[in-house]
């Protein structure tokens, strides 16, 4: 026996056992009470004078105590009916030495209402659980399949076929194509049409996080690992992933440094968390997402060539939206229909005008650009139908004839008489066209955009996604 134990008075067990269960009843091998408390003897109008050392069927209505006592069975949650009321009760065999030598029996809820008052305590707590579990689950599944992806072009139709067939394969997936053409729709297709698509799907966008969290991000961290960590530590996304798929957007702007860890993980198939020491094993499959030209990248050094050649397993370039000409409408008209539940709107449709223009415009933000002018347009529309007059000056101002207008409007362009436009669309214009002219300048890195315009790189990532670029 514990020489701890032996140290309490004898009176106080007594006192703790009525205080850690409330109704408590001890039997030995031949089902004699050879110990029930107050609390139960009450329960059942007795007392414990006239309980002690009788057979327990006789005193406690409907008790399989002595049952359990002979077999050595554990009978949990048990449905009892006592005094014409159903409690729950819980018979566990007692072993000492290890030999059986009887039973002990609980009564965890008296009558329905002890029940009821004891759920509705801790009903608002379920609830919250509940809701927070949907939300996680929710937020990590796919959100979108392939009948999403909107298109009827030869080159299209081929890629989308193409990314069907992989979607049940465990191989790398690299996607390459424009900002706004779509990577995302395509890389929660590929896991919703997969086998893990029953576990999670876990984006992150390497570019949009500082490069000293992104790998405590993507790994996690220790309790401790640096100051300011939380208390227990923190899962990453690799270890939240697990079994199913993580998103890698803009995977080309990943730090050196973070290659090779990424590579560490893709060979090894186990992450090792900011502050710790063992190694955790992960299965996923790794989606990857670039508008950079990754080969270039490795050329120049700026992009590991084995982690390129780990992720470009599966390579899917998606087509600009400008070289998908017989699309745009179909596009177009899908986006509209999913604007009309946003405004709570129906039937708007495009005017003839309207739907040449767009299909003369060259999209340098492709889709995203395109349902950026149809929501600007919707926003301005009194009718049903969208006409040149509600988009944007620079579609509404292309010659037809003349192919996609340029996108740079010079000083002459805010003089000449023509449509007027606010003081916020004036500086809308002139914003975007600096951002394009930094992209260009840094060839299309938006960290170095970034440190031209002398912002920050979540303002320009906000700003590109604004305005469609």
């Amino acid at each position: 026996m514990n020489p701890g134990f032996c140290q309490l008075p004898f009176e106080w067990l007594g006192e703790i056992i009525n205080l850690a269960a409330e109704r408590i009843v001890v039997v030995d091998q031949d089902g004699i009470i050879k110990y029930i408390n107050d609390a139960y003897c009450d329960f059942i109008g007795t007392t414990i004078e006239n309980a002690i050392n009788k057979p327990v069927q006789d005193v406690i209505e409907n008790s399989r105590m002595h049952i359990v006592a002979k077999t050595g069975q554990p009978e949990l949650a048990a449905v009892q009916s006592i005094n014409g009321s159903e409690m729950i009760a819980n018979r566990h065999p007692l072993f000492v030495g290890g030999d059986l030598v009887g039973a002990v029996g609980t009564v965890m809820f008296g009558n329905p209402q002890e029940w009821w008052a004891y759920s509705s305590k801790i009903q608002s707590l379920l609830d919250e659980l509940k809701y927070y579990k949907t939300k996680y689950e929710k937020e990590l599944r796919s959100k979108y399949k392939f009948d999403d992806l909107i298109g009827i072009s030869p080159e299209f139709t081929a890629l989308k076929k193409l990314a069907e067939r992989v979607s049940g394969s465990q191989s790398a997936v690299l996607i390459n194509g424009e900002s706004g053409t779509g990577k995302e729709l395509f890389a929660h297709s590929i896991h919703g049409k997969s086998s893990r698509s029953i576990f999670p799907f876990v984006p992150i966008n390497c570019a949009s996080i500082p490069e000293h969290l992104l790998e405590s991000e993507l790994f996690g961290y220790e309790e401790g690992a640096f100051t300011g960590a939380k208390r227990g530590g923190k899962k990453g996304k690799f270890e939240t992933a697990h079994y199913g798929t993580i998103f890698l957007d803009e995977i080309g702007d990943m730090p050196l440094s973070m290659q090779s860890k990424l590579l560490r993980v893709l060979q090894e198939k186990e992450i090792q968390k900011v502050g710790g020491q063992k190694t955790i094993s992960v299965d996923v499959r790794i989606i990857a997402a670039t508008n950079r030209d990754l080969e270039k990248m490795v050329s120049e050094g700026r992009f590991r060539q084995d982690l390129y050649y780990r992720l470009n397993v599966i390579k899917l370039d998606i087509p600009p939206l400008r070289e998908r000409g017989e699309d745009i409408v179909l596009i177009a008209s899908s986006l509209i229909r999913k604007l009309e539940k946003k405004f709570h709107r129906e039937g708007i449709l495009l005017s003839g005008h309207v739907i040449q223009k767009l299909k003369n415009y060259s999209w340098p933000g492709n889709i995203r650009e395109l349902e950026n002018v149809l929501e600007r347009a919707i926003n301005v529309l009194d009718g049903r139908i969208i006409e040149a007059k509600h988009l944007p000056l620079y579609l509404r101002d292309q010659e037809l004839d003349g192919g996609p207008a340029s996108n740079q409007l010079s000083e002459q362009d805010f003089l000449d008489d023509g449509p007027s436009l606010s003081l916020k669309e004036n500086a809308e214009i002139a914003e975007k066209r600096a951002i394009k002219k930094a992209l260009n300048l840094a060839g299309g890195n938006k960290q170095k955009a970034a440190k031209l315009l002398e912002v920050s790189k979540t303002t320009l990532y906000d700003k590109c996604r604004q305005y469609g670029i």
